[in-house]
């Protein structure tokens, strides 16, 4: 994994354009964080954070497939923008059109985040799958 996972240093601008690597991230002993390496921003690309254990019959590989925390916060504020303008086109200005209007595209921003980050994560999870069989068969 070490070798197709480049440690980015997002201010080093030659780094960044190395080719040759799957993953941006890091890589301890026991633990890893990893992401796609992407050439540009990608809001639903899921931050994989894992951890090894050895094992009688081997190691165990735990995985979780997690949003960037600066796209939780964005996603929170805007789900929180939506409900306030909903309980305030409902419950003060009195527009119970608008306060339904203003929760369906909460809903539908958070939808949208939603089905966009498992479409990435299933994207994650076949070339990491394919990069840890690739491996043992090696």
């Amino acid at each position: 994994m070490e070798k197709v996972t480049l440690n980015v240093n997002f201010l080093d601008i030659e780094a960044r354009k190395a080719k040759g690597h799957v993953f941006n991230g890091v890589i301890l002993e026991n633990t890893f964080r990893l992401s796609l390496f992407i050439d540009k921003a990608d809001s639903f690309l899921p931050l994989i954070k894992g951890s090894i254990e050895a094992s009688e019959m081997g190691s165990i590989l735990f995985i979780e497939y997690r949003l960037f925390p600066s796209s939780i916060f964005f996603l929170a504020f805007w789900s929180l923008v939506t409900l306030l303008m909903a309980a305030f086109f409902g419950l003060t200005a009195g527009q119970p059109l608008y306060a339904f209007i203003s929760f369906l595209v909460g809903l539908g921003n958070y939808f949208f985040a939603w089905s966009h980050f498992r479409r990435k994560t299933r994207r994650s999870q076949l070339i990491f799958h394919e990069l840890l069989e690739t491996e043992i068969k090696d």
